[in-house]
């Protein structure tokens, strides 16, 4: 597929059908690895992906991996961003906490579900884009600012889920003392080899329980 999609690319006359591709993508590798949670699969459906990739690799889009962005980060693969979503199990009425922004794609499948979505980039350039772009597609339940995510975003927590989509060593306190009771946060943590972790919280602390080997650009910033 990647190989023809390469040739493709080279012909000036071939203009992609995405909407064909994110349809296949949604059957192929999102149900088909058994996301089951309908409005994850919707958000995966509607959401197009190739406007948060740079124009170089927007055919790409839907295939099943990561793929750069600026700033040597990454947009994740298609499966890792249900997957992530669909751990948190968001409500309509949930405020949500995003740390990476990237170039946006999880903070807009996070709009389709939660009633607000709060998402912190630590580069401002980044940022800065992320927010245009979800501006002009009118994502407008999502508020971007630029900083350092280990930290969260103390003014509006506590908050209903937390997904985070860089790696720290270990679990961030300060995210964890900004989850709500009865929430959950969504995280992966290591350094070269890492675990995705769902954490619980309740009265008595915290519950951690490993899913899946990842692989996670790494966490920076004062910590």
């Amino acid at each position: 597929m990647i190989f023809l999609l390469l040739f493709l690319a080279l012909s000036t006359d071939y203009s992609p059908d995405y909407t064909i591709l994110r349809k296949r993508m949604v059957s192929e590798q999102i149900i088909a690895r058994g996301i089951r949670d309908s409005s994850v699969v919707k958000a995966m459906l509607k959401v197009k992906r190739h406007l948060f990739v740079p124009k170089k690799y927007q055919l790409f889009a839907y295939e099943d991996s990561p793929l750069p962005i600026p700033y040597n980060q990454t947009i994740s693969q298609p499966y890792i961003v249900a997957l992530m979503t669909e751990l948190l199990d968001i409500k309509k009425q949930d405020k949500v906490l995003e740390v990476g922004t990237g170039s946006g794609y999880q903070s807009a499948i996070l709009s389709l579900l939660a009633d607000s979505v709060f998402t912190i980039e630590i580069i401002p350039e980044l940022a800065a884009s992320a927010k245009k772009r979800l501006d002009s597609l009118d994502y407008d339940n999502v508020i971007v600012k630029s900083g350092d995510g280990y930290k969260g975003w103390k003014k509006h927590a506590p908050f209903d889920k937390i997904v985070v989509t860089c790696a720290p060593e270990e679990i961030p306190p300060p995210l964890a003392s900004q989850l709500k009771i009865g929430g959950k946060m969504v995280i992966p943590v290591g350094f070269y080899y890492q675990n995705l972790i769902l954490i619980t919280k309740d009265s008595s602390g915290i519950t951690k329980k490993n899913v899946i080997p990842v692989r996670f650009v790494p966490m920076t910033g004062e910590h």
